[in-house]
């Protein structure tokens, strides 16, 4: 088990508080330090640009913004909370603003009355705070008090950012990883998933010599930023037929979980279940449905990607969810260690899911030609578990090309790791062959 802890809570506190978005300075200055992590490549894709049916945005930068009372003291301060502030929310200065025409412009829970929640207006030109219940009640309670609203944002013809890296294994056969990167102030949404993609790379970089297949890491704003991205590379996306999209799976109190890809029979899906089992873990299905991340780009009827997404503390699952609650005290970094772990035990599976050819299919090898065989014959005692021998002869059996590794590996009830680990004999003696 590896142990990045220590690293995830330095980075968790460092990159909390930037006010990311779907663009923007924010989400540039999160990529750079993830470049400290990864050697990351930044993407730029220009505002204006056609994306499929969508158009990059403009983009958006917010410097400040507040509304005071009629004392003039602040009462809502985007310096002190990112979330008081509607993302992309237009310019604006009005003072003498009665309390029935502020009202609209105004967001609360009255059920988390101490969280601010989180809001957007990416694709309509408005303007919003956010704030606490508790505070509209003791701010705003006076119909006759008029306030002074201050919203200092910038549009500009700029561009989305994304991040992106490739890790060469080999075969040019690609795995997709993403997550996504524009949630400001909430640690399981979405900073669990970029922290927890990037020490994945991170640990892949360091192994990449026993890689079996590629691995495509893309960091995006969400739907916007996987649709860019999508439209820019979209003969590589079409070669993938499997990946993964990390989200809040940091969580400190809900139980474990996974969605599962489009395709509920996919090999992804189990694989993530016996992962579950081997760590004992009692674990949450969630059945896919369109709602969600951005699998549902990448499982669209242009690339079919099966999606799968391991969670602690699913979005739309905990109470704290695009609220000021789902902060630091939420969040852990031994628990994202811990899903770190997970993950890197599921690609691990992954990787060795590969498809071989048996080069000699008109009856069976003459496995003692190769030395492959017992030097004694007839030693095999009835309710011996699958032995070496065992697991050469079913593979030369299934290894017809259409069958993959953790396929076979199901149909003798022996993990995919022995599995992959027995046959190398049969790779290096030319008897198989790698499709």
């Amino acid at each position: 088990m590896i142990d990045y802890t220590k690293d995830l809570d330095f980075y968790l506190k460092k990159l909390f508080s930037i006010n990311r978005s779907i663009t923007g300075d924010a989400n540039r200055q999160t990529l750079k330090i993830l470049q400290d992590i990864i050697p990351l490549n930044i993407l730029e894709y220009k505002s204006g640009e056609k994306v499929y049916d969508w158009t990059i945005p403009d983009e958006w930068n917010a410097r400040d913004a507040w509304i005071k009372n009629s004392k003039g003291e602040k009462v809502i301060d985007f310096k002190k909370s990112n979330l008081h502030l509607v993302s992309y929310s237009i310019p604006l200065h009005k003072k003498n603003i009665k309390l029935n025409e502020l009202k609209s412009n105004l967001h609360f829970l009255q059920n988390l009355p101490s969280a601010i929640p989180y809001r957007t207006s990416y694709y309509n030109k408005n303007w919003g705070f956010c704030l606490s219940y508790n505070d509209f009640k003791k701010f705003f309670n006076d119909d006759d008090e008029e306030y002074e609203i201050f919203i200092d944002t910038e549009f500009k013809k700029g561009s989305l950012s994304s991040g992106e890296l490739l890790i060469p294994g080999k075969t040019k056969q690609e795995y997709l990883i993403s997550c996504y990167i524009c949630h400001p102030s909430m640690a399981n949404d979405s900073l669990s998933g970029i922290l927890v993609s990037a020490f994945l790379a991170k640990e892949l970089l360091k192994n990449q010599s026993q890689l079996e297949h590629s691995y495509r890491f893309i960091f995006v704003p969400e739907t916007i930023g996987a649709i860019a991205y999508c439209a820019n590379n979209e003969k590589a996306m079409k070669q993938i037929k499997n990946g993964l999209v990390i989200t809040t799976c940091g969580g400190g109190y809900g139980k474990y979980g996974y969605k599962q890809s489009w395709q509920k029979e996919n090999c992804i899906n189990t694989m993530v279940e016996d992962v579950f089992v081997e760590n004992n873990i009692d674990f949450i299905t969630y059945p896919f449905d369109i709602h969600g991340s951005d699998e549902r780009q990448y499982s669209s009827q242009g690339f079919r990607i099966n999606c799968a997404s391991i969670t602690k503390d699913k979005y739309y699952e905990y109470k704290e969810y695009h609220t000021s609650l789902d902060n630091l005290d939420f969040v852990k970094a031994n628990v994202l260690n811990q899903t770190l772990n997970l993950y890197l035990q599921l690609i691990n599976k992954m990787d060795k899911n590969i498809y071989f050819k048996n080069l000699y299919p008109n009856c069976e090898v003459m496995l003692s030609k190769y030395d492959l065989y017992p030097k004694t014959g007839g030693a095999q005692l009835p309710g011996v578990k699958v032995s070496a021998l065992d697991i050469i002869l079913y593979s030369l059996f299934y290894m017809d090309g259409n069958t993959s590794l953790y396929e076979i590996s199901k149909k003798i009830s022996v993990s995919i790791e022995v599995l992959f680990a027995n046959i190398k004999d049969l790779i290096e003696k030319n008897i198989i062959v790698r499709i």
